[in-house]
């Protein structure tokens, strides 16, 4: 083991420890602070001034509500017993005295180095900077942060009689605030930006405050946190360029039909039916990861849903209104473009799971258009639903229903602030840290151009969603009433090739291998890599991650995976094989207008509407 130097020189040579943690120009670095100040007051301004003139009015009381109701609870668990609060804090206490003993042991001259008493999980970059495990004060506040992360964490695990939301709530709240106090998000705990700011003198954080003043009166009083440079992209010229017409358009929805590519198509044009709480474009961010120019490449006459951005002239749109203003006037388009009624149709998440809810209301109103179907990353049985189901409860949907119902939309940033928070770790405090500590702007990078294109949710969509899937589990349960009928899954008799994401924290892989037992035909469940995007957008010529295939979804998940076969690369052939092996007839290529009157150029006028 190396022994640590804590003064002279640093191991790779540079200035010593303490050097380069000395400020070398005091006067400019005061001028530096002040002017931080003033930056500082600007953003103030900026939050504050649409809250004087009731533009803004802060909800921030609710979730914090919550939160401390769901710590209540955990709390309860290890107070009402004596005992278990003493062993619970002597674990504490076994880490903080080990901590303290390696720190002891670091500043001893001549000691050799102690393992550390926890490690950060494999995969964490929080910690790579050479000065949290060189320098003894850094290394010793990683230590001590670690230690008390893990036991919070574990605090969850361990707490019998918890109600599996409570626990669920208990656990991400705890990610929650262990991921903001990492001291990886402080300047002087943070040897990076320590050094950073002694060696700019501070003007780091004058960029930084100036940032966080232009990303607040961006967000009209909210924090719009950027995530990339977005001013490379524009829709329509290198995001969403493949070509095509606006075929259809209604109060919900605009129908896109795409220019062919190939001399011949399959007889069955595919319908896809994206998420609205996203935009549609995710399948056609440029020409290399487009699942839609690369199902037009395999002959597919594609069309694509693109939703509305909903306004109050939306809110009374219901799953009802989305169903036959979306899906089925995309049938009805289909029918009047191409002369065909049967159709092949994708659903993506939440689209995937208005796609099988129409698809049983269909087979009870007899309407046999759709002859396959195939479900990106959805969820139809909601038992085992991934971490939004932390923020949906009985209050907390009363709560979401109460302000929606004053404009009759939910505003698209609050679900932007929601899906960031599920992985906050990786797209909210890197980008803190970076934004208005180290003053530096975010590089472009097109998926998260598209992640911050937020959308609204019409008040009667979003309201039935919450209550009929996350909350009250209608769909699996054959009780959602749509259209004035019950619909049951089990009516859905048509083939489905059914695709979960390995590591999915939106649409788990084992809720979609458990909802796949309630289609009443054929189901071909398959599993990708990676997560709830990239496991969707992953094309051949990438040759990245795997999926996996097996027998029915059936039976235990863990066991269905130990004897699934693992296939390199991406599924999208699979997929294209499964099919061709419904109907393969291929009749010559159709294009948009050929047969109607288009609308205008493909992505729309929809895609553009921005919040």
């Amino acid at each position: 083991m190396s022994k640590t130097p804590d003064s002279g020189k640093a191991e790779d040579g540079g200035p010593s420890t303490v050097e380069q943690y000395l400020v070398k120009d005091p006067e400019r670095f005061a001028l530096n602070m002040a002017r931080m100040i003033e930056q500082a007051g600007k953003a103030a301004s900026a939050w504050a001034e649409p809250r004087e003139k009731g533009e803004v009015r802060d909800q921030v009381a609710e979730p914090v509500v919550d939160m401390v109701k769901t710590f209540s609870k955990l709390s309860e668990y290890w107070l009402a017993d004596p005992q278990r609060a003493l062993e619970a804090q002597t674990r504490l206490f076994a880490g903080y005295m080990t901590v303290w003993a390696n720190a002891i042991q670091r500043v001893s001259p001549n000691a050799e180095r102690a393992d550390d008493a926890v490690k950060p999980e494999r995969g964490d970059k929080r910690f790579q900077d050479p000065e949290w495990g060189r320098n003894a004060f850094f290394d010793f506040l990683k230590q001590a942060y670690l230690v008390t992360s893990r036991w919070a964490s574990e605090l969850v695990d361990h707490a019998e009689g918890l109600d599996e939301h409570t626990r669920h709530k208990a656990s991400f709240y705890v990610k929650q605030v262990s991921n903001a106090i990492s001291p990886s998000n402080f300047i002087l705990t943070n040897p990076e930006l320590f050094r950073e700011t002694v060696a700019s003198n501070g003007e780091n954080l004058v960029r930084g405050m100036k940032m966080l003043a232009e990303d607040i009166a961006a967000g009209k009083g909210d924090l719009k946190l950027r995530q990339a440079d977005y001013s490379p992209f524009e829709i329509g010229r290198n995001i969403a360029t493949t070509p095509g017409k606006v075929v259809g358009r209604s109060d919900v929805a605009e129908i896109i039909q795409y220019d062919p590519a190939t001399e011949t198509v399959l007889k069955r044009p595919l319908l896809i039916c994206p998420p609205w709480i996203n935009k549609f474009y995710i399948l056609d961010l440029n020409p290399q990861k487009s699942f839609i120019r690369w199902a037009i490449e395999q002959g597919h006459t594609v069309f694509v849903i693109s939703w509305i951005n909903p306004d109050e002239r939306h809110g009374a749109k219901n799953w009802e209104a989305y169903i036959r203003e979306g899906l089925q006037y995309g049938l009805d388009t289909i029918e009047k473009a191409t002369g065909e009624r049967d159709v092949n149709a994708i659903g993506y998440c939440v689209g995937g799971t208005l796609l099988a809810a129409a698809l049983a209301l269909m087979a009870g109103e007899g309407d046999d258009r759709i002859k396959s179907a195939t479900f990106f990353t959805t969820q139809v049985d909601f038992t085992h639903a991934g971490d939004l189901k932390v923020f949906v409860d009985e209050e907390q949907v009363a709560a979401v229903e109460k302000s929606m119902n004053e404009k009759g939309y939910l505003d698209g940033t609050k679900m932007a602030t929601a899906f960031n928070m599920l992985r906050s770790g990786d797209l909210i405090w890197p980008y803190v840290v970076n934004n208005y500590m180290r003053g530096k702007d975010p590089l472009p990078f097109d998926l998260l151009y598209w992640n911050a294109d937020s959308t609204r949710m019409a008040a009667a969509n979003h309201s039935f969603y919450l209550r009929n899937c996350y909350l009250e589990n209608n769909l699996s349960r054959g009780t959602m009433e749509l259209a004035g009928h019950t619909v049951s899954l089990g009516d859905v008799t048509i083939p489905v090739y059914n695709l979960a994401s390995r590591e999915d924290h939106i649409a788990p892989a084992l809720s979609v291998f458990i909802g796949s037992k309630y289609f009443g035909g054929p189901v071909e469940y398959v599993m990708a890599g990676s997560g709830h995007i990239a496991g969707v957008v992953n094309p051949p010529a990438s040759n990245k991650y795997q999926y996996w295939t097996g027998g029915p979804p059936k039976g235990d998940f863990d066991q269905w995976i130990a004897s699934a076969t693992d296939h390199p690369g991406s599924w999208w052939p699979h997929w294209q094989g499964w099919i061709e092996t419904k109907d393969n007839i291929r009749v010559p290529a159709r294009k948009p207008g050929k047969h109607m009157k288009t609308l205008g150029d493909a992505p729309g006028t929809y895609v553009k509407v921005r919040v």
